[in-house]
């Protein structure tokens, strides 16, 4: 069983997209267990603002781990966090996830009509997201 927990977080350690990918059925899942990957990546916000500072490369890999979860991040140019918090390694298909995702991200905030740091609600990001999701964290 795997487990993702994908966040993009905003400037102001606003979370701006939140999506779950898991190999089990969601009724399966406990709604502890979305509170307790929230509550890692929340924690790991200062682990990847430390982080940030000693590398130039925008995949950190692994930063942080509590207990059997790891905790992996992604420094856009804009200083917008990528967080991921999962169950297992799995970093080359982690690096093109955020490669996928970033682009993505890029592409959705050049929309006249999108405001940085705010609430991403697009129906066509939501299923880019399911479909990198599914290629790269699943497969």
């Amino acid at each position: 069983m795997s487990t993702y927990y994908f966040v993009i977080v905003g400037h102001n350690d606003n979370p701006i997209y939140e999506k779950e990918f898991c190999t089990v059925n969601k009724e399966q899942r406990k709604e502890d267990q979305r509170h307790l990957s929230q509550f890692i990546a929340h924690a790991a916000l200062d682990l990847v603002d430390e982080h940030k500072w000693k590398t130039a490369n925008m995949q950190l890999k692994s930063i942080d781990r509590f207990n059997q979860w790891f905790v992996s991040a992604f420094i856009t140019a804009s200083q917008i966090r990528f967080i991921i918090v999962h169950d297992n390694k799995n970093d080359e298909g982690i690096k093109n996830f955020f490669n996928e995702m970033y682009d993505t991200y890029i592409k959705h905030s050049m929309n006249a009509f999108y405001k940085i740091n705010t609430l991403i609600k697009s129906p066509m990001f939501e299923k880019k997201a399911e479909i990198f999701g599914r290629k790269y964290l699943l497969s």
